[in-house]
């Protein structure tokens, strides 16, 4: 495996992307010492962007978040995520009828302002679904797990439509060895027992590095992708996501991915990092 220092691999990038939960913050909060890298990062001319499967809040919201958390060396524009481009296919996409979904009132009103009514997966009618357009899977938090999910299957075994999942990880860190099921893993389970393929938004699928891509061309002009780093803590999502779109990759090991464990897991999935870095503090 190549074990590097982050700050001597980004010299050789012009532009440095981070995944948020597990390079930037973790359970605890901002990990110690990020606010500083990322300020160093930019002094040295890097432009920044950061790219999140987090699909439960706005830019604006992304954005308040962090600088209470104490990261404040970042800027509106630079905050990407999942749920932008799922809002996005869904505004152009579905014109008419209702939007179903599973996740939290925040996430809805955010994802779903499409002037079409949302209904929560919970409160819908089984035997009223003629104008369900969609349904979006949004977030691990905000239903019952018990009856919501079952009535999900239900909904989407009856009618065919349009499914978005617009937060692709599985899993998240919840404390240092200890893991929660996320947005993701609902749907693959559910992908599963339908034997439905949906609509993914987030890494590792294209659409974000791509809107990225387009933004990073509009401001700093022509780009080539191997001048572009990705930075994540999860092989399936970061790196996966970032090999596929033609940039250099780096594995943190401040998250989701353990040293003890990165080999057996780069040779189980095949999925190999340009680089390996303990976080993106030294």
């Amino acid at each position: 495996m190549n074990y590097s220092s982050f700050s001597r691999v980004i010299e050789d990038y012009k532009v440095v992307m981070l995944d948020s939960y597990g390079v930037v913050k973790n359970h605890k909060g901002l990990i110690d010492g990020v606010q500083e890298s990322i300020r160093t990062l930019k002094q040295k001319g890097k432009t920044f962007r950061l790219l999140t499967n987090d699909a439960s809040r706005s830019q604006e919201q992304q954005l308040e978040s962090l600088q209470r958390l104490g990261l404040h060396d970042i800027e509106l524009h630079e905050i990407i995520t999942s749920g932008m481009m799922a809002r996005q296919f869904l505004e152009q996409k579905i014109t008419c009828g209702r939007i179903a979904y599973l996740g939290t009132q925040n996430s809805a009103d955010y994802i779903l302002q499409s002037g079409l009514q949302h209904v929560a997966a919970g409160d819908v009618d089984l035997n009223d679904i003629d104008d369900i357009a969609a349904f979006v899977f949004l977030d691990d938090e905000g239903f019952d797990w018990n009856t919501d999910i079952n009535k999900t299957v239900n909904l989407l075994r009856k009618k065919t439509m349009p499914v978005i999942l617009a937060n692709s990880d599985k899993y998240y860190p919840v404390a240092k060895h200890d893991i929660a099921v996320a947005t993701g893993g609902i749907a693959k389970l559910v992908e599963s027992m339908l034997g439905k393929k949906f609509i993914h938004f987030g890494k590792p699928d294209s659409q974000m590095f791509m809107y990225a891509y387009e933004s990073l061309v509009q401001e700093i002009g022509p780009l080539e992708k191997n001048n572009i780093l990705m930075v994540g803590d999860t092989l399936e999502t970061d790196i996966l996501g970032g090999n596929r779109f033609g940039v250099g990759t780096m594995l943190v090991l401040s998250g989701n991915s353990r040293a003890e464990h990165i080999e057996r897991e780069i040779s189980a999935t095949g999925i190999i990092p340009d680089y390996i870095c303990e976080d993106i503090l030294s």
